[in-house]
């Protein structure tokens, strides 16, 4: 059994989550709680990839229009990028943070379209919520499980926003996504400054190659 495998797998869960199943009403998706929508989005996954073989073989030009039509109505992504820039955030200029959103998108797109062929006969299992009635922020916990092999951990932190609730970090067996790359990206802006980082994060995005989960590369 690879825990590389089922880490990669979780990943492509979470990316796909929100790219295939954040879908109906807005009035719907500001009543509903963040456990129930973290629900519906994993029973909608399974048909929405199995019906897109575009999707489902890593085809970025139909990842980024899902990703720019479903995802990012759905998540706070511009916290997500400040969190994952760190304390470096405040001293950019508006122009270096559309930069970093920008490219920072692009990067997320490229590493888990591939993952998505990962996506076949798994079922996603939401927990209970736990949290007070007034919480604003809460972590949705699940299990991803996969006939034959222990089931993963993937975690969602959610806020709640006046459009309803919004993702902005995921967590796979214990590993925080914004974590993840605060860490990478810290090394760069120390080294090179935010300018840096953005040549850094262009020329990645430039490359032929799939991006490889970063969380995936430890087992």
């Amino acid at each position: 059994m690879s825990v590389v495998i089922d880490r990669r797998t979780a990943l492509a869960w979470a990316a796909a989550s929100c790219l295939a199943g954040l879908a109906g009403s807005a009035m719907a998706q500001a009543s509903e709680s963040p456990e129930v929508l973290i629900q519906r989005v994993a029973a909608e996954l399974i048909e929405a990839v199995k019906s897109d073989a575009a999707l489902r073989n890593g085809d970025q030009t139909r990842v980024i229009a899902l990703v720019d039509n479903r995802l990012l109505p759905h998540v706070n992504f511009t916290r997500m990028t400040a969190s994952s820039v760190g304390r470096f955030w405040r001293q950019a200029t508006p122009e270096q943070k559309q930069k970093l959103q920008a490219e920072f998108k692009t990067l997320l797109v490229r590493t888990y379209s591939g993952a998505l062929s990962q996506v076949k006969d798994q079922t996603l299992v939401v927990k209970p919520l736990r949290a007070n009635p007034g919480d604003t922020e809460v972590i949705v916990r699940s299990e991803l499980r996969t006939p034959g092999r222990d089931p993963v951990q993937l975690d969602y932190r959610v806020e709640k926003t006046d459009a309803g609730w919004k993702v902005y970090d995921l967590n796979v067996l214990g590993v925080w996504l914004v974590e993840t790359y605060r860490g990478q990206f810290a090394q760069e802006i120390n080294a090179k400054g935010l300018d840096g980082l953005i040549a850094a994060l262009a020329q990645r995005n430039r490359g032929n190659a799939i991006e490889k989960p970063p969380i995936g590369s430890k087992s």
